[in-house]
């Protein structure tokens, strides 16, 4: 019997405030048989999450992956270190950049694809100050007061 696979999307809400994201890349991730099942039952948390280089490879830290519900004592580390793929063009350009100061990569987004594969969305990013932060806060604001005042004027 075919069950109906609901759409995963798990976001990092945290990165559009935190971060300016300049570049985004879609990349696979290497995971076990239990955390693929866990992604599917939606238990992942990318809100601490980042990217790090270790020897030219892209590895992604604190992803929480919740354990396997139906798995026995040989499911996975919720926050064990996770190799993520990307070309090797794509890989230097991203180290060359991370070696700038205030640069960092971190994940936005876990999702499935269309072929059933879990793809992890990564950002080129540069932190914000707290007067950015402010400055996000008040447009936002300002954008929900617009669209209120549009819905009921």
């Amino acid at each position: 019997m075919a069950t109906i696979q609901k759409e995963i999307n798990i976001k990092n809400k945290k990165a559009e405030f935190e971060y300016f994201l300049t570049q985004r890349y879609e990349a696979g991730l290497v995971l076990v048989g239990t955390e693929i099942k866990a992604i599917r039952e939606g238990k992942a948390n990318l809100v601490d999450a980042y990217c790090r280089f270790k020897k030219d490879e892209l590895w992604v830290f604190n992803m929480h992956i919740g354990k396997f519900s139906k798995g026995t004592h040989y499911n996975h580390d919720p926050f064990q270190v996770r190799k993520i793929l990307l070309q090797k063009r794509e890989l230097k350009k991203l180290h060359s950049k991370v070696r700038e100061k205030g640069n960092t990569i971190i994940p936005t987004r876990l999702f499935i694809s269309e072929r059933g594969l879990a793809k992890l969305e990564i950002a080129l990013a540069h932190g914000k100050r707290q007067y950015d932060k402010r400055k996000t806060i008040k447009e936002k604001d300002v954008k929900r007061d617009m669209d209120r005042n549009y819905k009921f004027g």
